[in-house]
């Protein structure tokens, strides 16, 4: 069924059209908040809620050119930002399980490329937030420019210059590892 047909049944109270855009969607976001909060019970309490506001909300969705996931990870985005002011504990990344973020280490020649992923994943929290959002969902999440600066509320060229600078500074923060 089309998205679109998904949504406006959603909206008008069908529970099982919400639950098949919440199937469709879930894993997404709760890679980019896991990614964001670093620990798997804090990452699926916060997607939970991310659902709960979305099916809360969703009477007040406007489709506006650009994907139902747009306005999802805004959700998410807020949510995340909440839990930062809330939560002022450290967060250990080391928890995170590399099967939760599509990588599997099963073999020893994949250990290699599981330790670069997880070095990836601690230069990539050093960060600003913005630019950590941009990088997830454009090379995670594979989102376009369009989805990007619908979700973040900010122009495609903004997205592009801030995902040039991100690259760049993270370009940075790997080669340091190297001495380069």
């Amino acid at each position: 069924m089309k998205e679109d047909k998904l949504i406006y049944r959603a909206q008008s109270g069908d529970e099982s059209a919400f639950g098949k855009l919440y199937d469709e969607y879930f894993q997404r976001i709760y890679r980019f908040i896991l990614i964001k909060v670093g620990r798997k019970q804090d990452a699926e309490d916060l997607s939970h809620q991310v659902f709960l506001s979305a099916w809360k909300n969703i009477r007040n969705y406007k489709h506006k050119g650009f994907p139902f996931s747009s306005w999802l990870y805004k959700i998410a985005q807020n949510a995340v930002i909440d839990f930062y002011r809330t939560q002022r504990s450290h967060i250990d990344i080391e928890d995170v399980r590399e099967d939760r973020l599509g990588t599997q280490s099963s073999s020893d020649e994949n250990l290699e490329r599981s330790m670069e992923i997880e070095r990836v994943r601690k230069k990539l929290l050093k960060l600003k937030d913005d630019e950590q959002d941009v990088l997830i969902m454009k090379f995670i999440d594979e989102l376009s420019n369009k989805e990007i600066s619908a979700a973040l509320k900010k122009s495609e060229g903004a997205i592009r210059v801030i995902q040039h600078r991100a690259l760049k500074q993270l370009k940075k923060l790997l080669e340091e590892d190297y001495g380069r």
